[in-house]
């Protein structure tokens, strides 16, 4: 509206408005060369003089109009058309009325003083064609652009009342007698909306009915224009523009209210009214005139009646849904009263026609991809998709505003929405695969805009929900189900926001302290049956549980949500549910995925009290399978720092002396024995494949630590072990250990592990160094030799760890 004094053409602003793409001359136009069109008027003026007009003076007409609305109509070739139009010489063809008609609407509307002359001269010509049968019968485009010149004439300031009231009744006849006529094609519904809006600006009150009348209950009529969210939106705008242009006509403000929102009329299209009172409330909001506000409230109780009327009747009006959202979404903020039909209005219409999933999913798999992919490309340029973020804030406003029986009953609603996309999407998107990518990526547009929406309404109900007046009871089951929802579209987070964080911390913080809220979110992930299912897709690929990304997304929010109540989870609970998938994500060839596996399992072994000898026992036996699932994607698919943090806390958490603690440390020493004796022992060799020896330095790196770590109890097996380990190394890599447990013992203030440390490294540096002097010494000799040496080393290690 800001812009509204700089637009010559209502159409074009109502078309920019509504997204409407038009096929018409004068907005599909061509940059033509001053040249050209110079010569275009020079040929019309030929015409005239040589009494004949011919296709070539057809294409000089196109060739004006094909400039759009750059083109500038001065006087003199006004007095050319009207010549041209009046002549009784020239036989013009039918096709060319409606060119001629154009070129004098830009003449009017771009103008700034249009000549009174010109004018009468232009409107007596005008009614002479209207009253020639054999032009009107003809063309739909004559009469729309008939119409658009009258609204355009009517509403120049200057124009004799008299003159005015003859172009109204003209114009009131043709709509109400040849309305199929000017809405027979959709691209025409445009020219004839914006006459209208001019005829409205201009006219008095009896015309003004007349013509509201004809505007609203066209669309109802049999053969009217069809009811569609574009139609919709040039209404809504053009209800803003007429009314915004009558601020000072309270009379007429008076007469919409009473007529349109105050009134209820059977023959008028509910869209339309719907429209129509969006229009007011967004000419309300630009204008503190008195009356546009008292016009506020009738709008608003209007829309509420036509959304009760809806829901209801439980409606399945596509169209009148989609407008309910723009209306809203575009009329800034409006009162919810009593029932909250707007907000059940706003669910129903995201759910079906904003991110309407379920009927593309559905109509994938019963018709062609093909099919499919025009339906979901067409949804992507709609208005409707392209509002969907703005949708969602008046979503989010209304659902402040509404009581809590309608609260609960759109939030399940949502709820059950998050499950049925990630069931359905994960069964479409393996039919898809390999077949189809271009549609599972489109639809994927649409289940991004989908997560935004369920985030933002996530936030809005922790703001309503968890709050000190709500019991805790519903505070929790509202934190769970958020947290689910949030799993079943985790897959569809492409971005970092921070409403998504807030809402986790917010749930996740009243879950991670309640027992049964913790045993509700984690008893809610899949099966271990369900996720180990093989699928088979349309071109008989098969898909485990490794390649389902979305389900592997949904695991993952599992495992990075579980670790902060791992306290508040029973055992039993745990040992059923979260343990089989813990296992079975650390196989998982995502890095992000095995590292959570870790995690988690990190959380639960450092959990609990020591004196619950269930959980003990449990954490017992999980730690042998940890190792042995650890072990065996060692190096590859277990990350190094994830294993480290495992073994770290069964070390610190266990109880001392616990047997699955010896067996970690033998099967830590027994991979390590294993990485190391695949390389050869040459001197320096160590030295010279240094990223190959990197999974084997960080095996022998982490025994070291433990050396700090493990209880006495096990220290003396790990330092057995150990130097069993490291005697068999080259050379090179023995100093390198040394080195390191030099450093390591010498930083050490462990009073009590640190004398026997000390001595012994000093004994497995002297056997090292023996082994040094004696392997040089017997590098020719045989392999008998060596394996007998080898014998006598490691008789010595067991001597010293005897008197140790």
């Amino acid at each position: 509206m800001a812009k509204q004094a700089q637009t010559f053409f209502l159409e074009e602003w109502l078309k920019a408005n509504s997204g409407a793409i038009s096929n018409t001359n004068s907005t599909n136009s061509t940059p033509q060369s001053a040249r050209a069109i110079i010569q275009a008027w020079a040929d019309l003026r030929e015409s005239l003089q040589q009494k004949s007009f011919t296709q070539q003076h057809y294409q000089s007409l196109q060739t004006l109009l094909n400039s759009g609305i750059a083109l500038y109509v001065a006087d003199p070739q006004v007095k050319l058309i009207l010549a041209i139009l009046s002549s009784p010489d020239l036989s013009l063809p039918s096709e060319s009325y409606p060119l001629f008609l154009r070129l004098l609407y830009i003449w009017v509307r771009k103008s700034s003083k249009p000549s009174p002359v010109f004018i009468n001269s232009s409107i007596n010509v005008l009614f002479q064609l209207f009253s020639s049968q054999s032009v009107t019968n003809k063309s739909s485009l004559f009469f729309t652009e008939f119409l658009l010149l009258l609204g355009a004439f009517s509403f120049i300031p200057s124009i004799p009342e008299n003159t005015r009231t003859q172009c109204l009744d003209c114009f009131c006849k043709i709509m109400e007698e040849e309305y199929k006529l000017v809405s027979l094609f959709d691209d025409l519904v445009p020219s004839v909306l914006s006459g209208i809006g001019y005829a409205l600006s201009s006219c008095g009150s009896i015309h003004f009915v007349r013509i509201l009348d004809n505007l609203f209950q066209i669309w109802n009529k049999e053969g009217g224009p069809s009811s569609n969210v574009q139609h919709g939106l040039m209404i809504l705008h053009l209800v803003e523009w007429v009314l915004y242009n009558c601020i000072q006509s309270h009379e007429k403000i008076i007469i919409f209210s009473r007529e349109i929102l105050e009134s209820h009329k059977s023959q008028y299209a509910s869209f339309s009214i719907v429209m129509g009172a969006a229009g007011a409330l967004r000419a309300s909001n630009r204008s503190i005139s008195s009356g546009l506000m008292e016009l506020r409230s009738s709008a608003e109780k209007r829309l509420e009646i036509i959304a009760t009327e809806y829901v209801s009747i439980n409606g399945n009006d596509s169209v009148l849904l989609q407008c309910i959202s723009l209306a809203l979404a575009r009329s800034g903020d409006v009162f919810s009263r009593e029932k909250h039909s707007l907000l059940l209005c706003l669910t129903s219409a995201i759910l079906t026609e904003i991110l309407p999933l379920k009927r593309f999913y559905t109509n994938i798999y019963m018709n062609s991809s093909n099919k499919g992919n025009h339906e979901v490309k067409e949804h992507l340029q709609s208005v409707i998709f392209k509002e969907a973020g703005v949708i969602t804030s008046v979503f989010c406003k209304q659902y402040a505003q509404a009581n809590e029986g309608s609260k609960n009953k759109v939030e399940n609603l949502i709820w059950d929405f998050c499950q049925d996309v990630y069931m359905s999407h994960r069964q479409v998107a393996l039919f898809l695969k390999g077949k189809d990518e271009e549609l599972l990526q489109d639809l994927e547009k649409i289940t991004e805009s989908a997560f935004l929406m369920v985030v933002f309404f996530s936030l809005a109900v922790t703001k309503q929900k968890l709050v000190p007046n709500i019991p805790k009871e519903i505070q929790l089951d509202i934190s769970v189900k958020i947290l689910i929802s949030f799993s079943c579209l985790e897959y569809f987070r492409r971005m970092r926001l921070s409403e998504y964080m807030d809402t986790i911390r917010g749930v996740a913080g009243s879950v991670q302290e309640n027992e049964a809220a913790c045993v509700s979110f984690v008893e809610s992930i899949p099966s271990y049956g369900d996720l180990t299912k093989v699928h088979v897709s349309s071109n008989k690929m098969e898909f485990t549980w490794c390649k389902d990304e979305m389900q592997t997304s949904r695991i993952l929010f599992y495992l990075r949500v579980i670790p902060t109540c791992a306290e508040y989870i029973p055992s039993s609970v745990f040992r059923k549910t979260v343990a089989p998938i813990l296992f079975l994500y650390m196989g998982h060839p995502n890095g992000k995925v095995t590292r959570a596996s870790h995690s988690t399992f990190v959380a639960f072994i450092s959990s609990g009290k020591d004196y619950d000898d269930e959980r003990v026992s449990l954490k017992e036996q999980l730690v042998y399978y940890y190792m042995q699932r650890s072990l065996e994607g060692y190096p590859g698919v277990t990350p190094f720092e994830g294993m480290a943090s495992g073994v770290a806390a069964l070390v610190r958490y266990l109880p001392a002396g616990s047997p699955c603690i010896f067996y970690s440390v033998h099967c830590l020493v027994e991979k390590a024995s294993s990485l190391c004796s695949e390389f050869p022992k040459e001197p320096n060799s160590w030295n010279d494949l240094h990223d190959e020896l990197e999974p084997c330095k960080k095996l022998l790196d982490l025994l070291l630590r433990l050396l700090s770590l493990v209880d006495i109890q096990v220290l003396p097996s790990l330092m057995k072990l150990l130097a069993q380990l490291v005697v068999e190394l080259p050379e090179d890599g023995q100093n390198m250990v040394l080195n390191d447990l030099f450093a390591q013992v010498a930083d050490s203030d462990d009073v009590t592990r640190k004398p026997t440390l000390v001595s012994w490294v000093q004994s497995l540096s002297y056997l090292s160094s023996q082994a040094t002097i004696k392997g040089g010494g017997q590098r020719k000799h045989e392999k008998s030799s060596a394996i007998i040496w080898n014998k006598g080393r490691l008789f010595g290690l067991n001597r010293i760890f005897a008197r140790m």
